[in-house]
């Protein structure tokens, strides 16, 4: 696995979430405009500039994972010490294998 978010313990920090900064810097990395992520995620230009230069300190979980998966991205649950855990029932397409 080459990147993933790690989920917060708890969310005692001071100014913007961080999640704001890591948007960010996928924005950037992507190459798309503000317009382009806008248009392709369903949320505001006002919206982005409010949380990357404006008063937004922490954005709603909605339309942060709109934009991540604009920018062909994606949030996933791991336990302590980084494994991703995937249920067979929820996702029976899904399989486990090695990489070699």
């Amino acid at each position: 696995m080459t990147g993933y978010l790690k989920p917060y313990r708890s969310y005692v920090f001071r100014g913007k979430d961080p999640v704001i900064d890591i948007l960010r810097t996928a924005i950037k990395d992507s190459g798309k405009s503000y317009q382009e992520v806008a248009d392709e995620s369903g949320v505001a230009v006002g919206t982005l500039s409010n949380w990357f230069s404006g008063p937004t300190e922490r954005p709603k979980f909605s339309t942060v994972n709109a934009v991540a998966r604009s920018l062909e991205k994606e949030f996933i649950l791991v336990d302590s010490k980084h494994v991703v855990r995937k249920s067979p029932r929820a996702m029976p397409h899904l399989k486990l294998v090695t990489r070699g």
